[in-house]
């Protein structure tokens, strides 16, 4: 028997999580008593039971009872009940806007601000989420995208290290990404722009992208960028990181820079640990630019 505990931030994509495991064929509760969960687990765990694996959704909208979900969850261990967590979290902000969005009231906000309550939501989620299996960090992930990192885990059985990487191609007089964690400047590079027939291509075409990866210069940098990664990733999540973004950025967000985030791409996304996915955030912006 597999049952998933599904919780996390509201807004954070719960509902949607469990109608992929829904469809993946699990037996799926939304809202349960906390005081039902053990009894609805032991009910599963009998020989020859209709259903193998079950997920509940549980959230804060539990009201007091909420505040027995740990008291519930050790009990479960003691009696040898086994369960796996499923946190979904989000940035604040990110979480502000959906609420924005979808002109919904937070559960925990009453009359007042949403940001309010999002903090008290996490205070009440602290537990929970410090014995979480798997957490996953929905900030940048499109729905189909956190379908796909769910699929990994709970129906291809893959190693997931609980981080989802975005690396993101930018250029400077776009402005630096916000959100970036780490940012790499490559406009020491040679750039394809001054190259009359490359200059309305990208760092997603071949020409392009052999022009700026035909030399020493660029090979020794891509080579010492990925090792950096690699010495740092496993450090972040270490430290409970589970969302990095890596930016590369060029003067204009189209060449350079699509280049080399592609190249990184292309290593990290052969590693089944970590989830991933690329963005090229200003190819559009500079070939308006470049047309005007």
């Amino acid at each position: 028997m597999r049952l998933i505990i599904v919780t996390g931030m509201s807004g954070a994509g719960k509902s949607t999580a469990l109608k992929m495991l829904e469809d993946a064929g699990y037996f799926c509760v939304d809202n349960l008593p906390i005081q039902l969960i053990p009894k609805f687990a032991e009910l599963l765990n009998v020989p020859n039971a209709e259903y193998d694996k079950a997920a509940l959704g549980i959230d804060v909208r539990g009201g007091q009872a909420f505040e027995e979900l740990d008291e519930t969850l050790q009990q479960m261990k003691e009696r040898r009940i086994p369960y796996e967590i499923l946190f979904l979290d989000a940035a604040d902000d990110v979480l502000v806007k959906r609420y924005k969005e979808t002109r919904r009231s937070h559960p925990l906000a009453g009359d007042g601000r949403v940001d309010k309550g999002i903090a008290k939501e996490r205070t009440k989620l602290e537990y929970v989420k410090k014995n979480a299996r798997y957490i996953i960090d929905t900030s940048r992930m499109l729905t189909r995208e956190l379908n796909q990192e769910l699929g990994k885990i709970f129906i291809d059985g893959k190693v997931f290290k609980n981080i989802y990487i975005t690396i993101l191609s930018f250029g400077f007089k776009y402005g630096i990404p916000a959100d970036a964690d780490l940012v790499m400047d490559v406009r020491f590079l040679p750039n394809p722009y001054y190259i009359e027939e490359l200059r309305p291509q990208s760092g997603n075409d071949k020409p392009v992208r052999d022009y700026v990866m035909d030399n020493d210069k660029a090979k020794e940098f891509l080579a010492k960028f990925i090792d950096m990664v690699d010495f740092l990733i496993p450090n972040y999540i270490l430290e409970g990181k589970h969302q990095l973004v890596i930016a590369v950025g060029c003067t204009g967000g189209q060449h350079r820079s699509v280049t080399l985030a592609n190249e990184l791409y292309k290593y990290l996304e052969n590693k089944e640990d970590y989830g991933i996915k690329i963005e090229h955030r200003d190819i559009p912006k500079d070939s308006i630019t470049k047309a005007r």
